[in-house]
Protein backbone atom coordinates (compact mmCIF):
# COMPACT_ATOMS: atom_id res chain seq x y z
CA UNK A 1 0.00 0.00 0.00
CA UNK A 2 1.24 3.15 -0.76
CA UNK A 3 1.36 5.94 1.87
CA UNK A 4 2.78 9.07 2.45
CA UNK A 5 7.21 9.70 2.94
CA UNK A 6 8.41 12.99 3.40
CA UNK A 7 11.97 13.75 1.47
CA UNK A 8 14.59 15.03 4.07
CA UNK A 9 14.71 19.12 3.21
CA UNK A 10 12.80 21.25 3.83
CA UNK A 11 11.84 24.72 2.15
CA UNK A 12 11.12 27.94 4.18
CA UNK A 13 9.00 30.01 2.13
CA UNK A 14 8.88 33.34 1.46
CA UNK A 15 5.57 35.98 2.37
CA UNK A 16 4.60 38.24 -0.66
CA UNK A 17 1.64 40.44 -1.95
CA UNK A 18 -0.66 38.85 -4.59
CA UNK A 19 -0.12 40.48 -7.57
CA UNK A 20 -1.66 43.71 -8.77
CA UNK A 21 -4.66 43.15 -11.42
CA UNK A 22 -4.63 45.19 -14.85
CA UNK A 23 -8.58 46.12 -16.05
CA UNK A 24 -7.75 43.53 -18.78
CA UNK A 25 -6.98 40.97 -16.23
CA UNK A 26 -7.59 37.65 -17.84
CA UNK A 27 -8.80 36.04 -14.43
CA UNK A 28 -8.13 31.81 -16.53
CA UNK A 29 -4.68 32.31 -16.80
CA UNK A 30 -3.22 35.28 -15.05
CA UNK A 31 -2.32 36.90 -18.64
CA UNK A 32 -3.08 40.86 -18.65
CA UNK A 33 -2.03 40.93 -14.64
CA UNK A 34 0.54 43.40 -14.02
CA UNK A 35 4.29 42.25 -13.25
CA UNK A 36 3.07 38.65 -14.65
CA UNK A 37 5.84 36.52 -16.50
CA UNK A 38 5.02 33.24 -18.50
CA UNK A 39 6.69 29.88 -18.50
CA UNK A 40 6.43 26.75 -20.08
CA UNK A 41 7.58 23.07 -20.69
CA UNK A 42 6.54 20.68 -22.82
CA UNK A 43 6.75 17.48 -21.03
CA UNK A 44 7.67 14.32 -22.56
CA UNK A 45 7.97 10.71 -22.61
CA UNK A 46 10.87 9.47 -20.48
CA UNK A 47 11.22 6.25 -22.74
CA UNK A 48 13.66 4.20 -21.43
CA UNK A 49 11.16 3.83 -18.42
CA UNK A 50 8.53 2.60 -21.46
CA UNK A 51 6.47 5.54 -20.49
CA UNK A 52 4.50 7.07 -23.26
CA UNK A 53 3.47 10.30 -21.37
CA UNK A 54 3.01 13.47 -22.77
CA UNK A 55 1.61 16.90 -21.97
CA UNK A 56 2.40 20.60 -21.08
CA UNK A 57 3.02 22.92 -17.99
CA UNK A 58 2.45 26.15 -17.98
CA UNK A 59 3.81 28.73 -14.73
CA UNK A 60 2.18 32.16 -14.56
CA UNK A 61 4.70 34.00 -12.11
CA UNK A 62 4.51 37.19 -10.10
CA UNK A 63 7.53 37.90 -7.37
CA UNK A 64 7.16 34.28 -5.84
CA UNK A 65 3.12 33.28 -6.44
CA UNK A 66 2.37 31.11 -9.37
CA UNK A 67 -0.21 29.47 -10.99
CA UNK A 68 0.63 25.97 -11.82
CA UNK A 69 -1.23 24.25 -14.85
CA UNK A 70 -0.27 20.55 -16.02
CA UNK A 71 -1.88 18.15 -18.44
CA UNK A 72 -0.32 14.78 -19.43
CA UNK A 73 -1.85 12.17 -21.01
CA UNK A 74 -1.07 8.58 -21.05
CA UNK A 75 0.10 7.71 -17.55
CA UNK A 76 -0.94 5.35 -15.20
CA UNK A 77 -4.58 5.42 -15.05
CA UNK A 78 -6.07 5.53 -11.30
CA UNK A 79 -2.40 5.88 -9.45
CA UNK A 80 -0.89 8.58 -7.60
CA UNK A 81 1.92 10.52 -9.82
CA UNK A 82 3.95 12.68 -7.76
CA UNK A 83 4.90 15.81 -9.53
CA UNK A 84 7.98 18.76 -8.93
CA UNK A 85 10.16 21.45 -9.93
CA UNK A 86 13.37 20.01 -9.65
CA UNK A 87 16.00 22.44 -9.37
CA UNK A 88 20.11 22.87 -9.43
CA UNK A 89 20.62 20.28 -11.57
CA UNK A 90 21.99 21.18 -15.23
CA UNK A 91 18.18 22.18 -15.77
CA UNK A 92 17.23 19.87 -18.65
CA UNK A 93 15.81 16.23 -18.89
CA UNK A 94 17.81 12.68 -18.80
CA UNK A 95 18.90 11.31 -21.62
CA UNK A 96 18.70 7.44 -21.78
CA UNK A 97 22.47 7.15 -21.42
CA UNK A 98 21.52 8.64 -18.00
CA UNK A 99 19.37 5.22 -17.15
CA UNK A 100 20.71 2.74 -14.95
CA UNK A 101 20.20 -0.90 -14.83
CA UNK A 102 17.55 -1.98 -11.73
CA UNK A 103 16.40 -5.58 -10.61
CA UNK A 104 18.35 -6.41 -14.21
CA UNK A 105 16.17 -3.96 -16.40
CA UNK A 106 17.53 -0.66 -17.85
CA UNK A 107 15.64 2.15 -16.51
CA UNK A 108 16.22 5.53 -15.06
CA UNK A 109 15.77 5.82 -11.52
CA UNK A 110 14.61 10.12 -10.04
CA UNK A 111 18.38 9.41 -8.71
CA UNK A 112 19.77 8.76 -11.54
CA UNK A 113 18.36 11.90 -13.10
CA UNK A 114 19.59 14.27 -10.60
CA UNK A 115 22.35 16.01 -12.52
CA UNK A 116 20.41 17.25 -15.25
CA UNK A 117 17.29 17.80 -13.41
CA UNK A 118 18.22 18.60 -9.84
CA UNK A 119 16.72 17.61 -6.57
CA UNK A 120 13.02 18.73 -5.70
CA UNK A 121 12.20 22.03 -4.69
CA UNK A 122 8.23 22.02 -5.03
CA UNK A 123 5.71 19.57 -4.57
CA UNK A 124 2.94 20.31 -7.00
CA UNK A 125 0.45 18.48 -4.38
CA UNK A 126 -3.22 19.31 -4.84
CA UNK A 127 -3.64 20.83 -1.41
CA UNK A 128 -1.17 21.45 1.54
CA UNK A 129 2.22 21.72 1.73
CA UNK A 130 4.21 22.18 -1.19
CA UNK A 131 7.62 21.93 -0.14
CA UNK A 132 10.59 19.34 -0.91
CA UNK A 133 9.68 17.82 2.62
CA UNK A 134 6.26 16.15 0.86
CA UNK A 135 8.22 15.11 -2.12
CA UNK A 136 6.39 11.38 -1.86
CA UNK A 137 2.88 12.62 0.17
CA UNK A 138 1.34 10.52 -2.22
CA UNK A 139 -1.78 11.11 -1.01
CA UNK A 140 -1.84 14.51 -2.07
CA UNK A 141 -0.88 14.28 -5.70
CA UNK A 142 -3.33 13.69 -8.82
CA UNK A 143 -4.11 9.87 -9.41
CA UNK A 144 -4.98 10.29 -13.22
CA UNK A 145 -8.54 9.01 -13.90
CA UNK A 146 -8.62 7.82 -17.34
CA UNK A 147 -4.54 7.73 -17.60
CA UNK A 148 -4.74 11.79 -17.70
CA UNK A 149 -3.55 14.48 -15.02
CA UNK A 150 -4.89 18.09 -14.98
CA UNK A 151 -3.81 20.39 -12.47
CA UNK A 152 -4.20 23.89 -11.49
CA UNK A 153 -3.18 25.52 -8.52
CA UNK A 154 -1.82 28.91 -7.21
CA UNK A 155 0.66 28.25 -4.54
CA UNK A 156 3.60 30.54 -3.30
CA UNK A 157 6.73 29.23 -4.60
CA UNK A 158 10.45 29.28 -2.14
CA UNK A 159 12.73 31.86 -3.23
CA UNK A 160 14.63 28.99 -5.10
CA UNK A 161 12.21 27.98 -7.08
CA UNK A 162 10.92 31.11 -8.01
CA UNK A 163 14.76 31.97 -9.03
CA UNK A 164 15.08 28.86 -10.93
CA UNK A 165 12.37 29.22 -13.26
CA UNK A 166 12.93 32.67 -14.11
CA UNK A 167 16.98 31.29 -14.75
CA UNK A 168 16.26 28.43 -16.49
CA UNK A 169 17.15 26.16 -14.30
CA UNK A 170 13.80 24.51 -13.34
CA UNK A 171 12.32 21.23 -14.72
CA UNK A 172 9.03 19.70 -14.36
CA UNK A 173 9.00 16.19 -13.52
CA UNK A 174 6.05 13.65 -13.87
CA UNK A 175 6.73 10.27 -12.17
CA UNK A 176 4.94 6.96 -11.99
CA UNK A 177 5.40 4.59 -14.47
CA UNK A 178 4.36 0.84 -15.40
CA UNK A 179 6.91 -0.11 -16.88
CA UNK A 180 6.02 -4.10 -17.58
CA UNK A 181 2.58 -2.80 -18.92
CA UNK A 182 0.83 -5.16 -15.61
CA UNK A 183 -1.84 -1.95 -14.71
CA UNK A 184 0.07 -1.25 -11.14
CA UNK A 185 2.85 -0.05 -9.64
CA UNK A 186 4.54 -3.97 -8.97
CA UNK A 187 8.28 -5.01 -8.02
CA UNK A 188 9.67 -5.50 -11.64
CA UNK A 189 12.41 -2.83 -11.09
CA UNK A 190 12.39 -3.56 -7.28
CA UNK A 191 12.17 -0.92 -4.18
CA UNK A 192 12.28 2.72 -4.99
CA UNK A 193 15.80 4.45 -4.63
CA UNK A 194 14.16 7.51 -2.71
CA UNK A 195 12.16 5.39 -0.20
CA UNK A 196 12.59 0.97 -0.02
CA UNK A 197 8.63 1.06 1.09
CA UNK A 198 7.87 1.92 -2.55
CA UNK A 199 8.59 0.39 -5.85
CA UNK A 200 10.55 1.98 -8.04
CA UNK A 201 7.97 2.21 -10.49
CA UNK A 202 5.82 4.65 -8.18
CA UNK A 203 8.77 6.77 -8.10
CA UNK A 204 10.61 6.67 -11.79
CA UNK A 205 10.23 9.49 -13.50
CA UNK A 206 7.49 9.37 -16.63
CA UNK A 207 7.20 12.58 -18.14
CA UNK A 208 9.76 15.71 -18.19
CA UNK A 209 10.45 19.49 -19.25
CA UNK A 210 12.69 22.24 -18.54
CA UNK A 211 10.15 25.88 -17.94
CA UNK A 212 11.62 28.01 -20.60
Amino acid sequence: MLHARSIASVVAATAVALPMMTATAQADDWSGYHGVEKYTARLDPVTVNNSDAAGTAQVWLADNDARIRIHVDDVLADHPHAQHIHVGGRGECPTDYDAGIHNGRRALSTLDGIDAYGGVETSLTTEGDTSAASGLAVDRFPTAPEGSVSYDRTLELSDAAADAIRAGNAVIVIHGIDYDGDGTYGDVLGPSDLDPNLPMEATNPAACGPLR
